[in-house]
């Protein structure tokens, strides 16, 4: 391999593994305000519909790191199942269920985030098929912009679930990063830095 390109290759999976912020199982690093938290989980509770999109800011110093290379405060994201008071989201471990409140908890900002392509009749639609693909493993390679098929990385989620609704105008980059999702929705709520 030429040295250009291994150098090229070195700096992709460098940024590969700067923005697996959201592929890291996260523990707090940072101060926690637990007062927040049950003021969130009702916010989120009382405004969110399924299919909405939890942006995050996490604890873990991965976080810390994808937020600093990407320049947005936020590190991760999570598809909402209200209707099982959790949500669905991309990490190392794959596709997962998180309850809501243990999310919430593991957050040191949340912004509730309702897609641009949302209805009635879509949300339904894509937190099905977010719910369809629980156990799918991560896509550590969609952080770089090579598609994996059956693989998630936690925005890429968020993103595909409404992929059939994607209007042709609406340019949306490949990867998108978590800090990116309010482009393609309306913030409805914001816990707010600590």
């Amino acid at each position: 391999m030429p040295f250009a390109s291994a150098q090229r290759f070195i700096r992709v999976v460098a940024f590969a593994a700067a923005l697996s912020g959201c592929a890291a199982t996260h523990f707090k690093e940072l101060p926690h305000d637990i007062a927040r938290d049950p003021q969130t989980l009702e916010e989120v509770r009382r405004l969110g519909f399924d299919g909405d999109w939890l942006v995050v800011r996490g604890y873990h110093l991965s976080d810390n790191l994808v937020a600093s290379l990407t320049n947005k405060p936020f590190s991760h994201a999570a598809v909402l199942d209200l209707a099982n008071d959790r949500v669905i989201e991309a990490e190392s471990v794959g596709v997962h269920f998180t309850p809501l409140a243990d999310f919430v908890a593991k957050s040191h900002r949340v912004i509730l985030v309702r897609p641009v392509w949302s209805n009635d009749t879509t949300r339904e639609i894509a937190v099905a098929k977010a719910r369809s693909v629980v156990g799918r493993p991560y896509d550590f390679l969609g952080l770089v912009g090579i598609d994996v098929p059956d693989r998630y990385y936690c925005s890429g989620l968020a993103v595909e679930i409404y992929r059939p609704y994607i209007r042709e105008g609406d340019l949306v980059p490949h990867p998108v990063e978590p800090g990116q999702l309010h482009y393609w929705g309306r913030i409805l709520y914001d816990s707010g830095a600590i």
